[in-house]
């Protein structure tokens, strides 16, 4: 049976870490691996599962004894090792030196070049990309032009998964800063912005819009078309509606990432012509003369 190292696949240096350090560990491998954003890497499938079988071990206390016990002997004892062994180079060069004053190792100085020339992997580039309310809802391929460190223009195609949330970062693998000595290079992160626009706006996975209607609809009572994404519904409006009131119309609204919708909120606003034709004039001057009804008196 081949081990798997769970500490070392969720970033942990050892079997020390804490149940809240193994959970915020997860949560950051999970989303950097996770497939729908890493589509281009078919390495990270395989990794994604991993981590999530890491977690379901590591998180439960009974599971995680047992596994800690297999850690020793495989990992835990080689770590001991190579600590006392770096112990003993620090007490060999505290011994050097009493001898040749502070002259420096030879074996000090060969190790220090080493590690000067190891692989650095090149820094992250964080940068974002507007997207509207429907490109988020369905999916969309967006182009993005930035400036190499060349000074030339450069230009990805950003996969946008459907129901992606707004401030979710899609990560390009390899697309960031060079890395040194043979390092790998770093990542492209792409915040997204979902955009409000004249006909939606998104609070959650809840979308809002205007129903505008006429006051002889509120009056009387209407029934109405409104468009949702996809397509348009009729909504029946009650009588006596008022301007603020907000019908709310079930699983027309935003994903929710779990094969739902959230709700479609209409605020209704009243509208009146601005510009009234002559007839109009008249049946509000006769609708001033006949009705009793005054709005102010509820403030009493």
């Amino acid at each position: 049976m081949i081990f798997k190292d769970y500490y070392k696949i969720l970033d942990l240096e050892d079997n020390k870490a804490t149940p809240e350090e193994i959970k915020t560990a997860y949560r950051e491998q999970a989303k950097k691996f996770h497939p729908d954003i890493n589509t281009e890497n078919n390495f990270s499938e395989e990794r994604f599962k991993d981590i999530n079988e890491a977690y379901k071990v590591l998180s439960n206390p009974t599971s995680k004894r047992k596994y800690d016990r297999m850690w020793n002997s495989n990992v835990g004892k080689k770590k001991k090792f190579e600590e006392s062994k770096r112990e003993e180079g620090s007490i060999f060069s505290n011994f050097f030196n009493m001898f040749f004053g502070e002259q420096e190792n030879i074996k000090e100085s060969k190790s220090r070049k080493k590690k000067e020339k190891i692989a650095k992997k090149g820094e992250n580039v964080d940068t974002e990309i507007d997207v509207s309310i429907e490109e988020a809802f369905y999916g969309q391929d967006k182009k993005i032009s930035l400036r190499a460190q060349n000074g030339k223009m450069k230009t990805f195609t950003v996969k946008i998964p459907a129901g992606i949330r707004n401030g979710e970062k899609i990560r390009l693998i390899g697309q960031g800063k060079k890395g040194e000595n043979g390092g790998k290079n770093g990542d492209l992160l792409i915040k997204i912005n979902i955009k409000d626009d004249k006909k939606y706006a998104l609070r959650g996975i809840d979308l809002y819009t205007d129903l505008k209607i006429t006051p002889w609809e509120a009056a009387l009572g209407t029934k109405v078309s409104v468009d949702t994404i996809g397509e348009t519904i009729f909504l029946h409006i009650p009588q006596g509606i008022e301007s603020g009131e907000k019908v709310k119309i079930p699983g027309k609204g935003y994903k929710d990432g779990q094969g739902g919708r959230g709700e479609l909120i209409a605020d209704v606003k009243i509208m009146i012509p601005k510009v009234p034709t002559k007839e109009e004039m008249e049946i509000f001057k006769k609708l001033n003369q006949v009705s009793t009804f005054n709005p102010r008196n509820n403030l009493e």
